[in-house]
């Protein structure tokens, strides 16, 4: 448990954000957008309300579950390694916060059954109690300096997060089931407003946080908060794009209302996507302490230029008997008393040994061969839709050559190369994501390659490509290195945020090129194969050293 809990926190950090968000807008969107049009009835809007309020509730109840399942991750973590007892720990701030949390959410989703104005206005008192549970185990009240005004900037900035991209899927669940256009534009035309309002709201916190968190241009650049910050900004940028577009389809429904049951209801479904890795890349911004806390150990624009600067790829292997001790394979044949523990400890991060030459060689490698394989897909596909040869779609089969080189490369300490076994092996952080992105890889290969050739298919398996490259892109914020020199740490996130947002952008890309009617889905066709070709160029770019 100790092992994985830096990755696992922040992955369970995330899921809570989410949540909250979906409650929170859920709410907002009973206040500000559901008011009943002029000239319906209630009869009208029965089925609309029994789902809004169903996936009201289901938020509420995930919420409080996942609440539930970090406090026991946080409380595990701690009693394992102090004295400490559970006694100990239930007037920790954290336990207090969490606990109120999982209350409120309960009391939210029994109240989610009600119909009257009432329960709307004791669930808006108890989304204000979450929101300041919330805030109260945030960097900001953890400063010594400005935390008043901190504080204030982050429960805004989750506020204006939480009625845009958590009021998005109520807004879905409404335009589906719309008893008629006028009513559907009516709804668009108002949560447009508290849209806009919310990203105002947004940006205006998330500047001003910043300025305070973040303070020099180098920072953004040399340290891993800027870094963060940055990936947010881009997702963010892109995910206003998109709603942009939404904002120009409702207007333009004026004369065309039929768009609003197609293109709408589509770029909604992706912009909920890339809002919530949005939120993912929030919660692991939290595991990373502020940058104007980091005026050591910087990386200089120098130092990034030597690094990304293009070289000739390397295409040859030492053996895997020239590598370094791996550093769980050290702790299982050392005993605890000679084993000499990192200069500070992080959960999850194991003591490590310098890498010798031949590990940054294997380790590049690797990754130059896995980007010529991506990139021959991305160009293969994109060849594919520009009138190619019938052959080049089965370029999905190129996934399960990635994912059988990536299971023998990967991990060379681990089965069936190493000594660890396989079942050990997960205790490593770092080798359970690397099986988590090849199982994921696997899926690519299966049913891309059915998709792309024709093969008959369920509806909802023609949606397991984009999906899974969404939420590989979305799961690679989280991807955290063991390196004992942080200069190191933040140079190999580097490499790995632009290959995040080219997955998210690719799946979401692909999604709406499915979703979307053909005369719309020409652009999104094109832009993922461009993104896979792109990820290639990254990885066969990629350096250690």
């Amino acid at each position: 448990m100790v092992d994985v809990f830096g990755y696992l926190s922040v992955v369970l950090r995330g899921f809570t954000l989410a949540f909250e968000s979906l409650v929170i807008g859920g709410v907002a969107f009973s206040l500000f957008v559901n008011a009943q049009p002029a000239g319906s009835s209630d009869s009208d809007l029965a089925d609309i309300r029994r789902s809004q309020r169903k996936l009201l509730r289901i938020s509420a109840v995930s919420l409080a579950l996942s609440q539930v399942i970090l406090l026991f991750l946080d409380s595990t973590v701690l009693m394992g390694t102090t004295d400490m007892g559970l006694s100990d720990l239930a007037g920790a701030s954290y336990f207090v916060a969490g606990s109120v949390i999982f209350v409120s959410g309960l009391m939210i989703a029994v109240l989610s059954r009600s119909r009257s104005n009432g329960g709307i206005i004791v669930m808006s008192l108890l989304c204000v109690v979450i929101l300041g549970a919330s805030v109260s185990t945030t960097h900001a009240v953890a400063r010594l300096d400005n935390r008043a005004g901190l504080t204030l900037l982050t429960g805004l900035h989750q506020v204006g997060a939480a009625m845009w991209i958590g009021g998005l899927p109520y807004l879905l669940v409404s335009l589906r089931e719309a008893p008629g256009e006028t009513v559907a534009r009516l709804w668009c035309r108002r949560f447009s407003r508290l849209a806009m309002s919310a990203v105002g709201l947004l940006v205006g916190a998330g500047i001003l946080m910043s300025i305070l968190y973040i303070d020099s241009i180098k920072a953004i650049y040399g340290t891993a908060y800027g870094v963060m910050v940055m990936s947010k900004v881009a997702l963010f940028l892109i995910a206003v794009g998109i709603g942009a577009l939404n904002f120009s389809v409702i207007r333009g429904a004026r004369t065309d209302a039929s768009s609003l049951t197609t293109r709408v209801r589509r770029f909604t479904e992706a912009e909920i996507g890339i809002g919530f890795t949005v939120i993912l890349a929030a919660a692991a911004l939290t595991s990373q302490p502020p940058a104007v806390d980091m005026q050591f150990a910087r990386v200089s624009a120098s130092e990034i230029v030597e690094r990304m600067s293009p070289r000739v790829p390397r295409l040859n292997s030492p053996s895997a008997t020239e590598l370094s001790t791996p550093a769980l394979q050290s702790q299982l044949n050392t005993s605890a008393a000679d084993f000499a523990p990192p200069p500070s400890f992080v959960p999850g991060q194991t003591a490590v040994r310098p890498s010798k030459p031949a590990d940054l060689a294997w380790s590049e490698y690797n990754h130059h061969w896995a980007g010529l394989i991506v990139m021959l897909m991305g160009l293969l596909a994109l060849a594919s839709r520009s009138g190619g040869a019938a052959w080049m779609r089965n370029w999905p089969l190129l996934f399960g050559v990635l994912a059988v080189f990536l299971f023998l490369r990967a991990d060379p300490e681990s089965w069936p190369l190493g000594l660890n076994g396989f079942w050990i092996s997960f205790a490593d952080s770092e080798v359970l994501q690397h099986r988590i992105f090849i199982v994921l890889i696997i899926m690519f290969a299966v049913y891309e390659w059915r998709v792309q050739n024709g093969a008959p298919v369920r509806g909802g398996v023609r949606y397991v490509f984009p999906l899974v490259c969404a939420l590989g892109g979305a799961l690679l914020l989280t991807h955290s290195h063991s390196l004992g020199n942080i200069k190191e740490e933040l140079l190999a996130e580097l490499s790995h945020v632009p290959l995040a947002i080219l997955g998210v952008v690719a799946g979401w890309s692909r999604w709406l090129e499915l979703r979307l009617p053909s005369k719309d889905a020409r652009i999104p066709s094109l832009i993922w194969p461009v993104c896979f070709v792109l990820v290639g160029v990254f990885l066969v770019n990629y350096r250690e050293s």
